[in-house]
């Protein structure tokens, strides 16, 4: 029986290939998508989760006033071991700092750009990195230790073993003679893409300890990641306030009245702000609901298209009843023919994924995989093959097994190619959720066009920046010398990174400042003299820097800054930043120095010889940016012959910061395309469904003068007054949901009115371009052929 069955469907697909082809290659397609936005989502929820005691791993976040926003995930270093010993419910910590150390050339023929941090030995008694070799107990056996990563012990060693061998490392490249000999004492397995703590290498935190003498009793340097693992039962929010407590109690300056700790659970690092705000989630959750409604409305299309079909098949079924085929039999039948489509469509999406994951990859930025011994696959298909079968199979295998044989041989076939209210509260969903996704497809490309197009306040374009290490202690020389060249415009120096500067205070006060203000922090940047110059930024009062010694006594404030203080007329004044008096020389405009999805902070600019200007900002000309970069590298290998140059554009730099949300938009776009094509398809089958139960109704009416265009409504108005019904129903919701994904960021576009009408226009186009053929058919069918069998 099952091998007739077989048969009959193989039969009939052969028959019938232009209506096989679109299910299949349609339901294939939809499978591939639905599976690869959900490897997508598995890896983004996946974050951090590798670790066996995640229940109790929380990572602390900083704010000093609750109602800004302003959260950071650094704390001073002395908090760790202090709340460890002196708080019950805290079992273990662990810090963390970004190391300037860098790998140096064991020969001429390498290149290292490995990154490290500095780590306490607890590492690996919190965390479930593997240790392929090493005590995880002892890690370091004294501060000239290192633990390097598999792929860094084959790069440096080959196939010699790595384990206690030395490595050397310029530990601080800014100083001279900072080069030591380290000796190997892990190799760990490199760590995972999804793990929020990332580095090539790990060098014991003491060594912070030389360079910072006050770094186990300094509580006002927020510069540094704190890792507890709580004991068990223990109440976060306890924890938190006990160590608000222990700050109080070891500087009671009226900075850290207000100060307040978050614990963050680690899983929700990669998609959560330290506060618990949104940082990524509803992205996810986006991409998650993209996935269901692709599946869904690919179901409905198959749905649809067999229903078309039903007045085809009446008279086989019919024919099969005659002949002694029973309910029980048709049933199974159909069921059996929606199994066979449904496995064929599963086979060619395997291969569909298999052959698109690489070029996925490469636009996601991910390193996914595609495995079939994955149980979550199979939950995909079983769960897809379950839906198809109740939605597109139970329900035409009922309907069409379900009339007699009479009607049948007549082509009548009862309520199954009618509209009800089933078929059309699909309909409506259908392009509600295709409506919403265009939306979400333009607002999100225009967010990603905005912030490209953004004024930074200060000029990125053709600015390439590097540590300067050997440079540093020649810089006036080598400045002179590069200015000669005519592809270089300017040459200056900072600490920080100007889109990025990591550095901020509360050490400042001002005549007038109140209470209010008392927990005032200022993010803070030495500069070069030419700085401003170079970079493009704009003065609105006072001056520059002249690169003479008096400017160790000048600052210059940004607009925020200014406004915040309550400062009128602020150029002349004096305050006192940093323990010293400055006197203020200029307010520079506002700058963009962070993600756009914070808002600009107040800044102080500042210049002091006994701050080393670690980086290197070269100007070039433009379209002669290879000549400039040659012309430094030239000098680099002369100063700097064991160290890599390794640069980074500004502007390369700033796309790096917002290519997770270029990435997601992108492949937004590409899954948005397939769901607009397939609620096409589903049009398709409901025109092809209304046409095929209104054939001799089409007919008749012919006979009795009605136009083409007359059939042509009467086939397609209700299904466009859905469409139109649709579009109402989606606008609201898709501006209340891109509203809450556009406040995650400071700085955004707006939610213009013609993106709603520009949507609303582009699906009525679509809509009637897909109605329109199906429909000129039915209505220049001869009503002859309809009627003539009545």
């Amino acid at each position: 029986m099952f091998k007739n069955y077989l048969k009959t469907v193989f039969r009939n697909l052969f028959n019938n290939k232009s209506y096989a082809v679109i299910n299949i290659v349609w339901l294939s397609v939809s499978l591939s998508a639905v599976i690869l936005i959900s490897l997508w989502v598995w890896d983004e929820w996946s974050f951090d989760r590798i670790h066996s005691k995640r229940e109790r791993l929380y990572r602390v976040s900083t704010t000093f006033d609750i109602q800004s926003n302003n959260v950071f995930p650094q704390t001073p270093p002395p908090l760790a071991m202090y709340a460890k010993s002196s708080i019950p419910g805290i079992e273990d910590a662990c810090r963390f700092s970004n190391s300037d150390a860098v790998i140096l050339l064991p020969n001429q023929q390498e290149k290292f750009s490995e990154q490290g941090q500095y780590t306490d030995s607890t590492f690996f008694q919190l965390f479930d990195f593997p240790l392929l070799q090493g005590d995880r107990r002892n890690p370091f056996q004294n501060d000239n230790s290192i633990i390097i990563s598999k792929s860094l012990a084959k790069k440096y060693f080959g196939k010699v073993d790595a384990m206690g061998q030395h490595i050397l490392v310029g530990i601080d490249p800014l100083l001279k003679e900072s080069k030591q000999p380290f000796l190997v004492t892990g190799i760990m397995e490199d760590l995972p893409s999804n793990s929020s703590i990332q580095a090539d290498f790990f060098i014991p935190f003491n060594l912070l300890k030389k360079r910072f003498k006050d770094n186990d009793t300094d509580w006002g340097h927020f510069s540094f990641r704190t890792y507890f693992l709580l004991q068990k039962n223990t109440n976060p929010q306890l924890v938190e306030e006990q160590l608000v407590k222990l700050q109080q109690q070891q500087r009671s300056d009226e900075l850290f009245k207000k100060l307040v700790y978050f614990l963050q659970p680690i899983e929700k690092i990669h998609l959560y702000n330290g506060d618990g705000t949104d940082n990524g989630a509803q992205q996810v959750r986006i991409f998650s609901l993209i996935a269901f409604v692709i599946l869904f409305i690919a179901c409905i299309n198959y749905l649809n298209l067999v229903t078309a079909r039903s007045t085809k098949r009446s008279k086989e079924v019919s024919v099969r009843k005659v002949i002694g085929a029973n309910r029980l039999h048709l049933f199974l039948q159909f069921i059996v023919e929606s199994c066979v489509v449904f496995v064929i469509s599963i086979l060619l999406a395997t291969l569909f994924i298999y052959l698109s994951t690489p070029y996925y990859n490469e636009l996601s930025g991910k390193e996914l995989s595609f495995n079939l011994s994955d149980p979550r696959i199979w939950l995909i298909f079983s769960g897809a093959l379950l839906i198809t079968v109740l939605l597109a199979g139970i329900y035409p295998a009922l309907a069409l097994s379900a009339f007699k044989p009479v009607q049948g041989l007549k082509g009548v076939i009862g309520n199954i190619g009618k509209e009800t209210w089933l078929r059309r509260t699909l309909v409506i969903i259908q392009f509600t959720s295709t409506v919403i996704l265009i939306i979400t497809t333009f607002i999100i490309s225009r967010q990603m066009i905005y912030i490209q197009q953004k004024d930074m306040g200060y000029q990125q374009e053709n600015v390439f920046v590097f540590p300067q290490i050997n440079f540093l202690h020649h810089f006036e020389s080598i400045r002179t010398e590069l200015e000669r060249n005519p592809s270089i415009k300017g040459i200056t120096s900072a600490s920080s990174i100007i889109n990025d500067i990591g550095s901020s205070t509360g050490d400042i006060d001002w005549p007038g400042k109140s209470t209010k203000e008392a927990q005032f922090m200022v993010n803070n940047m030495v500069v070069d003299h030419k700085f401003l110059h170079v970079m493009g930024m704009q003065l609105l009062a006072g001056r520059s820097f002249s690169g003479r010694l008096v400017d160790s006594s000048y600052i210059i404030l940004n607009q925020t800054a200014v406004r915040e203080m309550g400062l009128k007329d602020p150029v002349g004044k004096t305050i006192s930043f940093r323990n010293s008096p400055r006197t203020i020389i200029g307010v520079v405009k506002d700058f963009h120095f962070q993600n756009l999805r914070e808002r600009i902070q107040p800044c102080i600019l500042f210049y002091d010889t006994n701050w080393a200007l670690g980086g290197m900002y070269v100007k070039a000309s433009a379209g002669k940016t290879a000549e400039a970069l040659a012309s430094v590298e030239r000098l680099w290998k002369q100063y700097n012959p064991e160290y890599e140059f390794q640069y980074e554009f500004l502007d390369a730099r700033f796309d790096e910061l917002y290519k997770s949300d270029i990435r997601a938009g992108k492949l937004l776009n590409i899954f948005a395309c397939i769901a607009i094509l397939l609620s096409c398809l589903g049009l398709f089958g409901l025109v092809t469904i209304t046409a095929e139960s209104k054939i001799k109704e089409i007919g008749i009416r012919k006979t009795l003068g009605a136009t083409i265009l007359d059939i042509m409504l009467l086939v397609s108005k209700n299904l466009i007054a859905l469409v139109s019904l649709s579009i109402v129903i989606a606008f609201p919701l898709a501006y209340w949901l891109m509203k809450r994904w556009l406040n995650n960021y400071a700085y955004h576009t707006d939610i213009s009115l013609w993106v709603f009408v520009g949507t609303g226009l582009l699906v009525a186009i679509i809509a009637l371009l897909t109605i329109y053929n199906k429909a000129l058919k039915a209505a220049r069918n001869n009503p002859v052929n309809a009627i003539r069998t009545e």
